[in-house]
């Protein structure tokens, strides 16, 4: 029997050739699949309305030739990933969107604020026209992780902005009294939260910080909250030396009043350095200023009979807030210097008669408005009185001054002969005249501006004109003025008639 020779030659070169074929096959259908993928690359946002942080992913197509088809969308965080496709809302799912040759499609996703890494897969396919079930297209399988917490959580914005960490804007105008206060940023104060302001002046010793200060008027206090973002300010500044401070808080916190070693504003005034002042922005919140002292000095003057003059110092105005220190002055070096609390006066400063001829008033080195005065005879000052006694043989003159009045000159006139007295007050004063032809003398007080004719018309003597009484005592002229003020006074002693008048001799006979 024929047995043929076996080779193995033959059989091991199919099975080698079979193997390298289904080799070459696998590479070959191995190769398009490690070709074709995508690029992932992702963006992140933080949105301040919701807390959320937004990821934009981005998927790139490799092949410049073929489109893909993303056909799978793993997401971690598991939140979908919706389409971005312009002209339309991000509704549709990234998974199954094509992508064109060498382009690009873009997908959203929104995750938790915290989130602290976020990563995505993508599978991609490559069809292509007759693709049947048997041929599987090349396919790829992508992901990228991104890191998302590097600058902290995501929170949402708030709604408002509470009352502690709140910010401020001001306006200032200390001279007139304004001010504005305006809650900064878009955000009102939260809940029923208020921040008070105040806006206070001051009575003030001097245009420079000084104390005591005294609340002048009513301060002006408002607050910010709710609706209510910006708030206006005004107070009354006294028509003096003040202070005016924009403070943080409402009237309680008002200071009344500010005195030595005692509480101060410090950084409660906005525009401060330090807090809460510095809380809002603007101009310094203070102010000090005005051009005159707050106070009312006043003085008014009465003379007296007997020359001297009473100053009556006042500080009782509206504005008297401070004690002031009169200083009265008179001729030949007097002065004497009077303090008058604020809300008093002083009845009590005589200037001397012999002093009282030229009197000023005087605050601070300065003549005070309407201070500036001399005695004046009052009239209502009784006048020295002239008494006559005429013999034949002699002409007695006599002056009385009376009590409270001043001392007084006064000139007897008759013939060619002048004497002249000073009469003291509560004394008299007499000159005796020989007895002349002359029918009158002239009796003259200069410093009263008065003058005095007394006939001479003794009886019993020969004389003409004797031994009739007067029919009385005419007044005419000028003269009326001073005989109704008293200055007239008949006696019947030796039938002598005198009369006194202004610059004026009446004379009268017998």
């Amino acid at each position: 029997m024929f047995r043929p020779k076996l080779s193995l030659r033959r059989p091991l070169a199919v099975l080698a050739a079979a193997i390298i074929g289904s080799t070459g096959a696998a590479v070959v259908a191995a190769t398009p699949a490690s070709a074709h993928h995508t690029t992932i690359t992702g963006t992140v946002d933080c949105d301040r309305l919701t807390g959320e942080r937004v990821i934009t992913w981005t998927v790139v197509n490799s092949e410049r030739g073929k489109t893909a088809t993303i056909t799978g969308v793993t997401a971690d965080p598991a939140t979908p990933v919706l389409l971005v496709a312009e002209g339309t809302d991000a509704t549709a799912e990234l998974k199954g969107t094509p992508i064109p040759k060498a382009g690009q499609v873009q997908g959203v996703q929104r995750v938790p604020g915290e989130t602290q890494r976020a990563t995505l897969t993508v599978e991609a396919a490559w069809f292509q026209k007759g693709d049947s079930q048997r041929k599987k297209p090349p396919t790829s399988k992508d992901h990228k992780t991104i890191e998302l917490g590097a600058d902290g959580a995501c929170a949402p914005a708030p709604k408002c902005v509470d009352a502690s960490d709140a910010r401020y804007s001001h306006t200032f105008d200390g001279p007139k009294g304004t001010a504005t206060v305006k809650l900064a940023g878009d955000l009102p104060l939260c809940g029923e939260e208020k921040q008070y302001f105040t806006l206070v002046s001051y009575f003030a010793p001097r245009p420079q910080f000084a104390t005591p200060q005294y609340v002048y008027g009513t301060p002006d206090s408002d607050f910010l909250g709710g609706t209510q973002t910006e708030i206006e300010l005004k107070v009354d500044v006294p028509d003096c030396h003040t202070q005016v401070d924009l403070i943080w808080g409402g009237v309680d916190e008002v200071i009344d009043p500010l005195v030595e070693n005692g509480p101060r504003y410090g950084s409660k005034k906005l525009g401060d350095r330090g807090a809460p002042g510095n809380r809002s922005t603007g101009p310094q919140g203070w102010y000090n200023g005005g051009d005159k002292n707050c106070t009312t000095p006043a003085a008014t003057f009465a003379s007296a009979c007997d020359g001297t003059v009473t100053v009556s110092l006042s500080n009782d105005g509206s504005i008297s807030k401070y004690p002031v220190e009169f200083e009265v002055r008179g001729e030949n070096g007097w002065s004497e210097k009077v303090t008058v609390e604020p809300g008093k006066a002083n009845n009590e400063t005589v200037v001397p008669a012999e002093h009282a001829g030229a009197i000023e008033v005087l605050v601070d080195g300065k003549v005070i408005d309407n201070g500036t005065y001399k005695w004046e005879r009052p009239e209502d000052c009784p006048l020295p009185t002239i008494t006559a006694d005429a013999t034949c043989e002699t002409f007695a003159l006599t002056a009385s001054n009376p009590e409270g009045a001043q001392p007084v000159k006064v000139d007897f006139t008759y013939g060619d002969k002048t004497e002249s007295r000073t009469v003291k007050p509560g004394s008299s004063e007499s000159v005796t005249f020989p007895a002349g032809d002359d029918e009158a003398a002239l009796v003259a007080l200069p410093e009263l501006d008065l003058e005095l004719e007394v006939v001479y018309a003794p009886e019993g003597c020969g004389g003409g004109g004797g031994g009739e009484e007067p029919p009385g005592l005419p007044v005419t002229g000028v003269a009326a003025g001073g005989i109704a003020a008293g200055a007239i006074v008949l006696l019947a002693v030796g039938a002598v008639l005198f009369v006194m008048a202004r610059r004026r001799r009446i004379h009268f006979t017998a």
